[in-house]
């Protein structure tokens, strides 16, 4: 055999070999592969989430140093523990303080470094739009769940362990809920319970000693992200959307310092918020007072002409003035329901934006 023969003999056994050898790694790649797709699918999480902790703030200066310490040595702790990914985070959302608390989360994060970031909004918008905006941005920045709670450190963090426990279990929505209320006054307590009943019987789907200390995954923030409109209820939106849901139950702490962003008066909004933006029973209530005084204005209508053929059509103006009185409150409490609806379709139709951002520290 000649020299050109023996060599073209051992290239082509050397190509054979090398086809074989490829064609067995892309076999074994490919098992791999679907090996790795079998363990996903079956464990549902297959990495550590990358987790950011949202924390609306209004005028929180007193607390957010203190806050910032407890938060990061959790996330440290979580990432130590490989619960979390290493590039989990905190976002503070500044919503429109008046104190210097935005210029201690750039502080915080000159000595923290990139795992304290923020958001500022140009001016208050409400603790809801904070929430929410929180959400959004960690959201729009690829994290694959947030955990939202106060800056006041009421919400218990020790609490976020099984949070993220029942997420990698493959729950999209967890709920913090208090397991007592040992902390709130007597007058906080019962109005408070008196708020979940009235808003159970108005069919709206809410979850009793819940606030806003709840873990959503990435599925659940993408279906909140589609939805648009400007009252925002947070506490009946994120119910609504559906997923598998957990629950974790934490013993609520007093405030660290500082004072309650929700006295009675923004309590009271807020309450109407939830009741008018889920549901349209107030207004079938009206129909209903209405028919009411339609029967009470016919029995008296009966009463005044049996008075006159009595000859005692004087002695009929207390009756009278009763009547004047009742249809009187009926009609403007009724003006009053219709209102507070007719006042949110003119909010929702201007499509103004819920809230402008003016700066941004780090995502």
């Amino acid at each position: 055999m000649s020299v050109e023969s023996l060599q073209e003999a051992l290239g082509e056994s050397s190509l054979g070999l090398s086809l074989e050898s490829s064609k067995a790694s892309h076999e074994s790649t490919h098992e791999s592969s679907h090996e790795v797709q079998q363990l996903s699918s079956a464990s549902g999480h297959l990495q550590v989430p990358y987790l950011v902790i949202v924390v609306p703030c209004y005028n929180e200066s007193a607390v957010i140093e203190g806050t910032t310490h407890v938060l990061v040595h959790k996330i440290h702790e979580l990432i130590s523990s490989r619960k979390v990914s290493e590039h989990s985070a905190i976002l503070y959302v500044d919503d429109g303080s008046r104190d210097d608390t935005w210029e201690k989360v750039g502080a915080l994060r000159g000595i923290y470094g990139d795992v304290i970031n923020g958001v500022k909004f140009a001016h208050n918008r409400g603790h809801q739009n904070a929430v929410y905006a929180g959400m959004m941005e960690a959201y729009e920045n690829g994290c694959d769940c947030i955990v939202s709670m106060d800056a006041d450190l009421q919400d218990d963090p020790q609490a976020i362990d099984e949070m993220i426990e029942k997420y990698c279990e493959g729950a999209q929505i967890v709920y913090g809920v208090r397991n007592n209320r040992d902390t709130d006054t007597v007058f906080k307590r019962e109005t408070a319970r008196a708020f979940y009943a009235t808003m159970t019987w108005l069919g709206t789907n809410t979850i009793a000693n819940h606030a806003d200390f709840r873990l959503m995954g990435r599925g659940a923030l993408e279906a909140l992200s589609q939805y648009h409109e400007s009252n925002l209820f947070l506490r009946g939106i994120v119910p609504d959307l559906g997923f598998k849901t957990e629950r974790v139950y934490y013993k609520r702490a007093e405030r660290q310092a500082g004072e309650s962003k929700y006295p009675l008066g923004k309590m009271i909004k807020f309450a109407l918020e939830g009741i008018t933006s889920f549901s349209v029973k107030p207004i079938r209530f009206i129909m209903l007072v209405g028919a009411a005084a339609f029967v009470i204005s016919m029995l008296m209508l009966v009463y005044i002409f049996v008075s006159v053929l009595r000859g005692h059509a004087v002695s009929g103006w207390g009756s009278i003035m009763a009547s004047m009185w009742l249809l009187g409150g009926a009609i403007l409490m009724a003006l009053g329901i219709v209102g507070e609806y007719v006042g949110k379709i003119y909010l929702e139709v201007k499509h103004r934006p819920r809230y402008i951002i003016e700066e941004r520290l780090g995502m």
